[in-house]
């Protein structure tokens, strides 16, 4: 069985104002070809495509076409929601969802897994939503029991061994239990994380130990942007897909990837191969003086960039210089070397002459004391205001 493992598309995302919706656009473009030419039996989707609860109606639109396209392959589509997305907007309409679109949003959805067959036999795909413990530690248990303990590892052990219940339950007549998939929404001990995610910290603790975890033929994991194998740690085939597009430059040196997971035989682990998603631009950060960054014009005109001035005086406009040589300049940080931090804003007093105050303002936003030329401007300035101020 070939299965093709993504998560965390966030359509809606912006990446510093620019709107990523026609690269998103391309990604799904790209996912269905590749289904197609794989001949990929199932899509599982471990939550987070969209990135707010309540959506832009292009994403929804987005969402809509993606799903219809990748039914109309012949593969099954298994999806369930993140930390991002809500779950019950997304799960709206599920039991009318075309057939071979999966979504599995809630925590009863746990007792009914997705059953496909190949020549192996049965395949059970499990769908963990994002587990908030605050409600499903209430959730998981019956009326008549205590919550459970408020932690992601408190809820995703009990969630799992619901999982290990119903795996059970659909042994052969000889004993032998299903393979089982599981997708799951959380931060698993050990995973390495970004900028751009949002925390789950409860009560001081963000994640879930990856002991907990094994016993499944293959665990598709959904949260953290980076693609990454958690296997060892896990005890089991286990990866983060990661994110299809970066959403923050702390993600910069992400080799962004979609995984064709290929089960076999019972009892023979999954086989993975990560396959590259297209970039629509790199994203690139450069430090040093205005000079230096601007000598490396040709080499990343076309990235998005992050530019780090380094210029002990704040460089004159800085801003014009750098966007002109970069059009995709997402972000500008001035830091000063050779200065010490920044200290305080100078103090105002009452009796201080305004021109006064002006230099000593301009010199700590710079860092070297205003020009002759700057001087003038500001009495100028100041000059044309308080004229006004005594004609009126």
């Amino acid at each position: 069985m070939k299965i093709l493992h993504t998560s965390d598309w966030h359509l809606g995302r912006t990446l510093h104002k620019v709107d990523l919706h026609p690269y998103q656009a391309a990604f799904l473009d790209w996912l269905v070809d590749l289904v197609v030419r794989e001949s990929v039996d199932v899509v599982v989707i471990p939550g987070d495509v969209y990135d707010r609860a309540v959506p832009a109606v292009t994403s929804v639109t987005l969402l809509d076409d993606a799903l219809a396209r990748l039914a109309a392959t012949g593969a099954t589509v298994v999806l369930t929601s993140g930390n991002h997305d809500s779950a019950e907007r997304l799960g709206f309409g599920r039991s009318l969802m075309r057939a071979g679109i999966h979504l599995l949003t809630d925590i009863p959805g746990i007792d009914h897994p997705v059953s496909v067959q190949d020549e192996h036999g049965e395949v059970l795909f499990f769908g963990l939503p994002y587990l908030d413990p605050d409600r499903a530690r209430i959730d998981l248990v019956g009326d008549e029991e205590p919550p459970l303990a408020r932690s992601h590892e408190a809820v995703t052990r009990a969630a799992l061994e619901r999982v290990r219940e119903r795996a059970a339950a659909h042994a052969d007549s000889v004993g032998q239990a299903p393979r089982t998939v599981v997708l799951a929404h959380t931060f698993v001990t050990g995973g390495e994380g970004s900028d751009s995610e949002r925390d789950l910290t409860v009560g001081g603790v963000d994640s879930v130990p990856a002991g907990i975890l094994g016993g499944i033929d293959y665990l598709a994991l959904g949260h953290l942007h980076g693609c990454q194998d958690l296997s060892t740690l896990v005890g089991a085939p286990a990866w983060y897909s990661g994110s299809p597009l970066a959403f923050s430059f702390s993600e910069r040196h992400h080799r962004k990837a979609v995984l064709l997971v290929e089960l076999g035989t019972p009892g023979i682990p999954a086989q993975v191969t990560p396959i590259p998603t297209p970039v629509p631009r790199p994203l690139t950060e450069l430090r040093g003086t205005l000079e230096q960054i601007l000598a490396q014009q040709d080499e990343h005109a076309g990235d998005w960039l992050k530019a780090v001035v380094t210029d002990p005086a704040r460089p004159a406009h800085l801003q014009e210089r750098l966007r002109e040589a970069y059009p995709h300049l997402l972000l500008t940080e001035y830091a000063p070397e050779g200065r010490e931090a920044r200290t305080a804003t100078p103090v105002v007093r009452r009796e201080q002459n305004p021109l006064e105050v002006m230099d000593e303002f301009l010199a700590h936003v710079t860092g070297a004391p205003p020009t002759p030329a700057e001087h003038d401007v500001m009495d100028r300035a100041y000059a044309a205001v308080r004229g006004r101020r005594e004609a009126s």
